[in-house]
């Protein structure tokens, strides 16, 4: 404490309103005193050090800087600071109050005690720093102090009552006050300084309608809900998010005598202060659309209930059926009544389902209405309505027509791992969010998700590609149901194309059986495709269980006998070989897509063709970190390895076959010079005839014993990739992913899509932004993308890490909402002058940001005016109904000239404001104490009066040399 004590103080400077945009700090510490434990805080102001040159200049005899604050006018009434700081004007000070929260001191012995034990540690360690001790509660604020410095002693005291005496309640009985206890021997005394505040609290808003209504909930989904549209989110506050505006009046530099203020008559009329200042109240957590909406849908993520309980029974049972007897299984299954084919479709089970739906559920049961589904189904699945009647589509998906844009806003879905903002997976989230707040909470998001799922099963039996997904395998950028969505389309299109396959095989074959240009060939369009190198298409991750000994899939099964027994006829024969290609030549080319430009094959000698191959299996990211599992599990053995390399190889062995059918005769080194370039050297060298020729030969790498390539093509068999095994089984893929929607919970659901919901609410918040163009939220936006790219990032974040986001979301949403209460309040869109229009705007921003706000020109200014019809309405109103419907236009009653008194007389006696909510005063003189020949010193009082608080807070000093 006492090291503490010895600091030296700053330097004083008397900069204008230092006390509100410098920045105070504070260290604190415990000490223990008569087996009582207190906390003592140092707080001070941060000066910068261009200020120590002051410290020279500094006479011995100068008063301490807390005295000279004591005089300060710069920073009477700061808006945020501490109280003692208001009260007293002091830039430095200690404070020692009890260390826990239910110990006071509050006996007189004790209070004395302390003050004496201060003054004495005052003394005996020179410190000019003031030095108060708290007493009575803590929440009174009741404080005693007292600072030294060279031959002078400053006492702080203060009372605090609850009912405001009348005499006290104006200037001059506080003038009384102040000149009696400062007993200044002089006569005549010396004039008073005076500043004066009073604050006018206006709490009647209704002349002035919250303009942000809010939404009908009993308005249908179909076109707008509430002024809402599908795809978008709301945005606003409820209610009016600006509860008060706080108007205060100040009179700085006053003499007395000047104006009279009494129990009789007030010279104080707030239409004449000098200066006004104005800060605003905000609403306690007002309630807003935007945040209602992410609150109530990341509590699905809470629940932990399934579809099939909260709609009913699971949904593909049969009523009465549930409990038959097991036995009776065999014998339904061998009974040989007729089954027509047709009832078998997956169409005709989707019906039966939705019928099942309907009698578990009931149709009054149904969380959604008709209409309501049919209008977000449209919304989610816009081609539905352009399917022609032979079952072909008559649009292509949403992706093909609108190029994904480059903004920087389209591209969040990167950072946030959610979705593209065009794209069916985001427009589900914002429906789910839409249907979980207004139709039905969880039962709603429960039921259209079960309606999601059988258009997906749907979509895959008559091969209907899904809009709103980008072409190409799954995005791994994306959330994992989008990547789950993009995998259901990749089997679509896949057997899509197979289908059409087959049908163009049946029609157009050759009688020669070559493929020729009728098949469909796989994404190879370009006539200088080439193969890179064996780790793009050899090492890309595949599906493993396509090296499992289960029957598979051909990627086009026919029924050619001649074919396959002309290919059965090449068993275990080395292709690479000259053996090998003698008789391999007798084979007819299968599945060529074009040569390959100039090249031709090394022994035949006959041009070399790009066969047409499989493309390789795309895959989403909880598939690659199985498969990355498993092959990690393989470990480090021999065996391991050389098991690792198949099933990693699996599309290179695809491609030497598809290879092989396309090329009869080809040798090893013909496949690497189109699938690896580089591992086929070529270099210049003189034959016996002395001519230079290119010789070629397979790198280093190729040579190695037990390669990996050699072995895969020795083994591979020329076969077209319409009869390979598919290294893509879209069937067996396309089921996975339809298991796997369709045994999500509704809280899964949310898990998934809670980027994309975050993601438009981002969105939301910045294009609400760009309309008000607030500083403040611009920094907030930053943040927000910033922390959700961090966390959003992971597969399950924390939550509460996501309600810091949220919370950060619904915080931007306020702030905008208060610049529309303050804007619309304040008239500025009415506002015909830009130059008066723009100052509105600087000054309703100013207010968000800002504790406190002066008024430039007081209340003859543009805002200040503004501000007295908003008063002077709410007294109107307040004083009677009839006068509101009976008043005139207020711009001609401010344009009446006269005094605030003929104002009242015209109005049939209502005051423009208020009586005064708060009244703050700061009485300063100095003067010699408490003797006559003592040293002038100065003496403050600062004096607040409300309704129910009345505080004096003295500092008095006197000369303890001459006294």
């Amino acid at each position: 404490m006492l090291l503490l004590l010895e600091n030296n103080s700053l330097p004083f400077l008397n900069l204008q309103g230092v006390y509100t945009t410098g920045l105070w700090e504070e260290k604190s510490d415990e000490i223990s005193f008569a087996d009582f434990r207190f906390s003592i805080t140092h707080h001070y102001l941060v000066q910068e050090a261009s200020d120590k040159d002051g410290k020279e200049e500094l006479v011995e005899d100068a008063l301490p800087l807390s005295m000279q604050d004591l005089l300060c006018m710069n920073n009477d009434f700061p808006p945020r600071a501490h109280c003692l700081v208001r009260w007293y004007g002091l830039r430095e000070f200690v404070v020692i109050a009890p260390a826990a929260n239910h110990d006071a001191v509050l006996s007189e012995s004790k209070c004395n005690l302390l003050l004496s034990s201060v003054s004495i540690v005052l003394g005996n360690t020179g410190c000019q720093v003031p030095l108060f001790v708290q007493i009575h509660h803590k929440w009174r604020r009741m404080y005693i102090g007292e600072c030294q410095g060279p031959g002078v002693r400053t006492d702080f005291e203060m009372v605090h009552l609850h009912k405001v005496p009348t005499q006290y309640t104006h200037l001059s009985g506080l003038l009384d006050i102040f000149k009696s206890k400062t007993g200044c021997p002089l006569t005549p005394l010396p004039p008073v300084s005076i500043s004066i505040r009073l604050t006018y609290v206006l709490q009647d808003w209704q002349q002035y309608f919250w303009p942000q209504q809010p939404p009908d909930l009993d308005a249908l989904v179909g076109g707008e809900v509430g002024g809402l549209e599908f795809g978008k989110l709301p945005f606003g506050a409820c209610e009016d998010p600006i509860s008060e505006l706080h108007l205060a009046a100040t009179w700085p530099h006053l003499t007395e005598g000047i104006i009279v203020d009494n129990d009789v008559y007030s010279d104080l009329d707030p239409i004449q202060a000098p200066q006004w200042s104005v800060r605003v109240r905000k609403a306690d957590n007002p309630q807003c659309l935007l945040g209602d909406f992410l609150t109530e849908f990341f509590k699905l993520c809470r629940r932990k209930e399934s579809t099939d309980e909260i709609l009913g029974r699971s949904t593909f049972e049969e009523d009465g059926k549930e409990v038959a007897d097991i036995t009776h299984a065999l014998s339904k299954l061998t009974e040989p009544a007729p089954v027509p084919i047709h009832k078998l479709s997956v169409t005709n089970m989707v019906h039966s389902a939705k019928k099942k739906i309907r009698k578990h559920r009931g149709v009054d049961e149904s969380p959604l209405n008709n209409e309501v589904l049919s209008t977000i189904m449209l919304f989610l699945f816009p081609d539905a309505a352009d399917k022609l009647t032979d079952g072909s589509e008559a649009m292509p998906s949403t992706s093909r027509n609108n190029p994904p844009p480059e903004s920087e806003e389209y591209n969040l879905y990167n950072q946030f791992k959610s979705a593209p903002s065009d794209s069916l997976t985001y427009k589900l989230a914002l429906c789910l969010c839409m249907i979980n707040f207004y139709h039905g909470g969880v039962k709603g998001v429960a039921h259209l998700w079960q309606e999601f799922v059988v258009e997906m099963r749907c979509r895959w039996e008559k091969n209907y590609l899904i809009p709103g997904l980008a072409n190409g395998s799954p995005d791994l950028r994306c959330c994992l149901l989008h990547q789950k969505l993009q995998m259901l389309n990749c089997c679509i299109e896949r057997k899509k194309e197979r289908d059409e396959g087959k049908k163009a095989y049946t029609v157009d074959r050759s009688p020669s059986g070559s493929y020729g240009d009728t098949g469909k060939a796989v994404d190879h369009s370009g006539g200088d495709y080439q193969k890179e190198t064996e780790k793009e298409r050899g090492e890309v991750g595949k599906s493993w269980e396509s090296w499992s000994d289960s029957e598979e899939e051909f990627y086009e099964c026919l029924s050619d006998t001649e074919e396959l027994k002309g290919n059965g006829q090449e068993n275990g024969k080395k292709g690479g070989t000259k053996e090998g290609s003698k008789e391999s030549a007798t084979l007819k080319p299968e599945g060529r897509l074009h040569p390959h430009g100039k090249l031709t094959l090394l022994h035949p000698g006959e041009p070399l063709y790009i066969p047409i191959t499989q493309e390789p299996a795309p895959m989403t990211e909880d598939l690659l970190e199985e498969q990355s599992e498993v092959l990690a599990k393989l470990g480090t053995s021999a065996e391991g390895a050389h098991l690792r390399a198949r099933m990693q190889s699996a599309c290179l062995l695809s491609d030497m076959e598809s290879f092989k059918a396309a090329n009869p005769g080809c040798c090893l080194e013909d496949f690497v010079r189109w699938y690896s370039p580089r591992d086929y050297i070529e270099e210049e060298v003189v034959d016996e005839k002395g001519n230079r020729v290119l010789k070629g030969e397979l790198s280093a790498r190729m040579k190695i014993p037990s390669n990996m390539w050699v072995e895969a093509w020795e083994t591979a068999k020329p076969v077209p990739a319409r009869r390979q095994r598919r290294l893509f089984d879209d069937t067996r893929e396309a089921e996975k992913v339809l298991h796997y929607l369709a045994v999500q919970k509704p809280a899964d659901l949310a898990r998934h899509l809670l980027p994309c919901i975050i993601h438009a609410a981002v969105l939301k918040v910045k294009e609400e932004e760009m309309l008000e163009d607030i500083s403040s939220v611009k920094k907030i936006i930053k943040q927000i993308i910033s922390h959700s790219s961090k966390v959003l990032r992971f597969p399950n974040p924390e939550d509460k890490k996501l309600e810091e986001i949220i919370a950060q979301i619904m915080s931007a949403e306020a702030t905008i909402a208060r610049a529309r209460s303050l804007k619309a309040k304040f008239g500025i869109e009415k506002c015909e002058q830009e130059a008066e229009k723009e100052d509105l705007e600087r000054f309703v921003n100013s207010l968000l940001e800002q504790p406190e706000v002066s008024v430039i020109g007081a209340g003859r200014g543009p805002a200040g005016s503004i501000i007295h019809k908003l008063f002077l309405n709410a007294q109107r109103m307040t004083e009677s109904s009839d006068e509101v419907a009976t008043m005139i236009p207020l711009d001609e009653e401010l344009k009446r000239s006269g005094s605030s008194d003929e104002r009242r007389l015209n109005l049939g006696a209502v005051a423009d404001f208020p009586p005064p909510a708060g009244r703050e005063l700061i009485l300063r003189m100095t003067v010699p104490r408490p003797a006559p020949y003592s040293k002038p010193l100065p003496q403050r009082m600062y004096s607040v009066i409300t309704k129910e608080d009345f505080r004096l807070a003295g500092a008095f000093s006197s000369d303890t040399t001459f006294f």
